[in-house]
């Protein structure tokens, strides 16, 4: 059975796991050049206190990651079982997978709070409508 919706699926799976190299590539250098030790005694929140907000950013969004989008996987999957994953069902998942990649490049780099918000919002509601759709199919 093939769906269109599973390519933003995938893609946002992939997008996620960007995200992921970013973090490293950004927090190891970071941590070697302020001398941070690597103590398992030490929180997680001493750590990234001593690491550079642009360089926390990048964590942030890969948690933001792990986040909402659980609820778009599971939709996207259902849809795709059931049958509906095509028209605008996958538009609406293409739609949501735009929006969290430009969450992800907002918040990662220049983090305007305004900016990442209202992509955030935009995609919260896209996803409430497949959301609904998916609850339109299933009952």
């Amino acid at each position: 059975m093939s769906a269109p919706i599973l390519q933003p699926v995938v893609v946002l799976v992939l997008w996620s796991l960007v995200m992921w190299a970013w973090l490293y590539a950004t927090r190891i250098p970071a941590m070697q050049k302020a001398g941070i030790a690597l103590d398992p005694n030490r929180t997680t929140a001493d750590l990234t206190a001593q690491l550079p907000p642009n360089v926390r950013w990048k964590a942030d969004n890969y948690n933001h990651l792990m986040e909402q989008p659980t609820i778009f996987y599971a939709t996207a999957l259902a849809l795709a079982v059931l049958g509906e994953g095509a028209g605008l069902n996958a538009s609406l998942a293409w739609g949501y997978v735009g929006l969290r990649v430009a969450h992800s490049l907002v918040q990662a780099t220049v983090n305007v709070i305004m900016l990442r918000w209202a992509l955030f919002m935009a995609a919260s509601v896209v996803l409430v409508v497949l959301a609904v759709r998916a609850a339109m199919a299933v009952f």
